[in-house]
């Protein structure tokens, strides 16, 4: 693989940036928007999923009183 002078690597990089389609703020807003939303429905289920495997294991084993 030949090197490139910097000169080209920077012709080359403008090039496939000018490539890429950037989103809408509209879209930026709802993709995060969505995230935070996603995040917050995992974090339920697993604050939710950990009980009850906390509930199970103390029944089995008889702890906590």
């Amino acid at each position: 693989m030949a090197k490139a002078s910097p000169a080209e690597l920077v012709r080359q990089v403008r090039q496939e940036t000018s490539k890429v389609t950037w989103p809408s703020r509209k879209e930026t807003g709802l993709t995060t928007a969505m995230v935070f939303v996603m995040a917050t429905i995992a974090a339920i289920f697993f604050l939710l999923a950990d009980k009850v495997i906390t509930f199970g294991v103390e029944l089995i084993l008889g702890l906590g009183g």
